[in-house]
């Protein structure tokens, strides 16, 4: 059973907003790192954002400023906020739980399937 499912992507112009949402109210494992990770058509998955237990955030450095992930565990949910959005911001976004990132790469114990973001000019 599919335990991590994504929400709220979509189309949208360029310079607009949209939130994500993850649901991991059937999900079991480690949620110590909960994050969002996507990919761009004809390229590889990347890191967007990651939420620790403690609080503590992390962005890649393409949507600092741009992006707020953020957390409900009473929810048992992840969300990811974009702003600001641009054309390259397109891509399958993808909810993500027992994860592990450093520079120049991750490893992650759960996926979702994915919402998709088109940015348009």
């Amino acid at each position: 059973a599919v335990q991590l499912v994504e929400s709220g992507g979509g189309s949208v112009q360029a310079g607009g907003s949209l939130r994500l949402s993850c649901d991991a109210s059937n999900y079991t494992g480690s949620r110590y790192c909960m994050g969002w990770f996507r990919q761009p058509p004809g390229k590889e998955r990347e890191k967007v954002a990651t939420i620790y237990a403690s609080g503590g955030t992390y962005y890649a450095d393409p949507v600092k400023g741009r992006f707020s992930i953020s957390r409900d565990n009473a929810k048992n949910a992840l969300y990811l906020q974009m702003n600001s959005l641009k054309l390259e911001d397109t891509a399958m976004y993808y909810c993500a739980a027992d994860c592990l990132v450093w520079d120049g790469g991750f490893n992650v114990g759960s996926w979702g399937q994915g919402t998709q973001v088109t940015v348009s000019s």
